[in-house]
């Protein structure tokens, strides 16, 4: 039997795709992961830089109150 060029006989060809399969699914979960991470750390800094400023504005008010 004569196979086309990238064709492999039957159970080769099927672990062939499962292993492409697997692939795929592995890198969707890296993908989803990274973007979870990117966004858990974009709140954490929005959170951060917001109570920096809340800070800044109590240092600002109490020193204004000094006078």
């Amino acid at each position: 039997m004569v196979f086309a060029p990238g064709e492999k006989p039957g159970v080769e060809q099927d672990e062939v795709k499962l292993q492409n399969a697997s692939k795929q699914i592995v890198q969707t979960a890296i993908l989803r992961a990274v973007q979870q991470v990117s966004q858990e750390s974009q709140q954490k800094e929005k959170r951060t830089n917001s109570t920096s400023l809340q800070l800044e504005r109590g240092k600002l008010t109490k020193k204004h109150e000094k006078k």
